[in-house]
Formats: structure tokens, sequence, C-alpha cells
């Protein structure tokens, strides 16, 4: 089978009345886990961005306790775990706003973990990656808040 394109998508989904669509968000929810936890952002979370935020960040805290630190090795694992749900909540989110914000989230987690994320060459070059694609998605904000993200972020690099 060959996979339509969005565009091909959206305009037969347009042909569907309510009660069709509901029944092919509910089909679809049920094959991949993914797609239930976007429809649940959608539906209960996107209204509250605010919530939404704080919401992933005790996420975060509880996984950063979590941590195994018998073993480097464990650390990085346990860090790109981590960094993956984040980037996960982001995409369900879309807004550079919630990007900055849990990224620097991030960073300041990994900045004050024990043990230090400087012992690691792959953590350090993780830290630094995620502090670029913060200024990359700083670029895109208000310049009122460019100011205020900018202040966090030097912060966070000395």
């Amino acid at each position: 089978m060959k996979t339509a394109t969005v565009a091909v998508l959206k305009k037969e989904l347009a042909h569907y009345s309510q009660p069709e669509l509901m029944e092919l968000c509910l089909r679809l929810a049920r094959f991949k886990k993914e797609n239930k936890e976007l429809l649940t952002y959608l539906i209960f979370e996107a209204g509250n961005e605010e919530a939404y935020i704080e919401s992933v960040k005790a996420q975060m805290d509880e996984a950063f306790a979590d941590i195994n630190s018998t073993s480097m090795y464990y650390v990085k694992k346990s860090v790109r775990k981590i960094l993956s749900g984040v980037k996960k909540n982001i995409r369900y989110s879309q807004k550079k706003e919630t990007e900055v914000e849990l990224l620097l989230y991030f960073c300041r987690k990994l900045r004050t973990m024990k043990p230090s994320f400087t012992k690691s060459p792959i953590l350090r070059n993780t830290f630094q990656t995620q502090l670029r694609m913060i200024r990359k998605a700083m670029e895109k904000l208000h310049e009122d808040l460019q100011y205020d993200y900018g202040v966090e972020l030097e912060r966070l690099e000395s």
C-alpha cells in the first residue's frame, strides 16, 4: 500500500462527517501510544500550556531523581532517555516558547546533576547541542522573551 500525502489526506477528510472523524481518531489512537499521547495533549492540555510545561518539568524532576549513578554508562543512557521524552513533549506542543522553556530546564537539571555531566564527553556534547537548539528556537521568539531567555542561557553557559 502506498502512503498518501498529508495534502491528499486533508482533502479526503473534508468529506467525512463528525462521527466518522471521531471514529477515525479513536481507531488511530488504538494503534500507537504516541498517537494517544498526542490526542491527550490536544484535547486536555493544549488550552493550558503553563500547566503542561509544569507537568513535563515534574516528569523531568522525577526522571533525574531516578537516575542510576553507579556507572557513567547508566547515567548517559538515562539522560538520553529523559531528553527523548522532552523532545517528544516539545513535538506535541509545537510552540517555540515551550521548547525553549523545557530545554532550559533540562540543561539546568543536567548542570546540577550528580555525578557531574562534565566527566563525560558525550554528556558535555549533549549539553552543548541543547544550548545550540535553545539559541535557534529563541530566534523565532519575541524580543522581550529573547532577552529573558538569553539571560538564563548566559547563566547556564558560565
